[in-house]
């Protein structure tokens, strides 16, 4: 692992792994690419200003020729994909956006690593690649669908998505799964659960309620607000994809998460609790379509690599409150932020 291709990475968890790696991997080379959509943000990657061994590139995962480009010029031997539309509720009102970047830009990416990764491009039969590559594909808990009481899907477990967002993902899971076995790229696949921590863009639960309740504004809540998700800090997130990229299967799928859950509503009442503020707030809103119950799933895969959640809850999200205090004025300046 010398030089890495990041996409999506001045967005909120791409731009905190690329902050990670290259704390921790001194002679690491990293290309950020983005297309700098309404959630990215150059500010996102400041701390890298100056480091010879950060390369932004402005462009679309779509673009196959650029993606190839980079990869050769740049001499990439892993490509973590994170570029992604993510926000489900963008998914109902737009979902052909939503499969044209998720699952045709994960397309793309994929035949511009198998090109140029090929011990014979020339041959479109030929399953030999260049030593050390990999492509990892970070997805989402939400391919798998709800799970009912009790239960968990580990990684064999069939994907079932129930909104646009969640197919999107799933394509592109699928995809990166038949890459790997028709043309036997090393390519492998993560799914995450629910993310936040510091610099998250304030359409996601916890950015936005944290930066209503700073501002004494009322919380719209979806329904009852029992539908129930794990939360896992951005930094743990950091360190799985580390633990993947070092440890793990190069064509393996790891689920990741903190093993514990928690409602939507209990998560409101903590974020009340942490600024003050009394569920008076709390308005209950008629829920979204396609709005699963229960999310859960079974990670001893990962926690075999040695891996496990270093930020308790109440940290991460305390953390996560002092930074939404400090950055008000840019959450409310966020492209697309009305609901603040």
């Amino acid at each position: 692992m010398q030089s890495m291709l990041v996409t999506g990475g001045a967005g909120f968890i791409g731009s905190h792994f690329v902050r990670y790696m290259l704390q921790r991997h001194e002679g690491l080379k990293i290309v950020t690419l983005d297309a700098l959509t309404y959630a990215g943000s150059l500010d996102n990657l400041a701390f890298a200003a100056g480091d010879l061994r950060h390369v932004f590139v402005r462009g679309d995962i779509r673009d196959g020729e650029l993606a190839e480009d980079l990869l050769r010029r740049h001499r990439v031997d892993t490509v973590v994909n994170l570029a992604a539309e993510s926000h489900v509720d963008r998914s109902i009102g737009d979902p052909g956006l939503f499969f044209a970047v998720n699952t045709g830009g994960t397309q793309a990416l994929l035949e511009a690593a198998r090109r140029c990764w090929s011990a014979d491009p020339a041959d479109p039969r030929c399953r030999s690649y260049h030593p050390g590559v990999r492509f990892l594909q970070v997805s989402t808990d939400e391919v798998y669908g709800p799970q009912g009481p009790g239960g968990r899907a580990d990684e064999t477990a069939p994907l079932r998505p129930a909104n646009p967002y969640a197919a999107s993902k799933a394509a592109a899971d699928l995809a990166v799964g038949a890459w790997r076995e028709t043309y036997g790229l090393p390519a492998g696949v993560t799914r995450c659960c629910n993310n936040y921590g510091p610099g998250q863009y304030p359409e996601k639960l916890i950015p936005l309620m944290a930066a209503r309740c700073l501002l004494g504004l009322p919380l719209p809540l979806y329904g009852d607000g029992l539908q129930t998700r794990s939360w896992l800090h951005v930094e743990d997130h950091c360190a799985a994809l580390e633990a993947v990229l070092l440890r793990g299967d190069p064509r393996g799928c790891y689920n990741v998460g903190p093993g514990c859950e928690s409602t939507n509503l209990d998560m409101v009442r903590l974020l009340l609790r942490l600024t003050g503020q009394s569920e008076t707030l709390v308005r209950h809103v008629p829920d979204r379509p396609g709005h699963d119950r229960r999310y859960a799933m079974d990670c001893r895969k990962l926690a075999a690599l040695g891996w496990a959640p270093q930020v308790p809850l109440q940290d991460g999200l305390a953390g996560t409150v002092d930074w939404c205090r400090a950055n008000g004025g840019r959450l409310q300046r966020a492209p697309g932020a009305a609901a603040l």
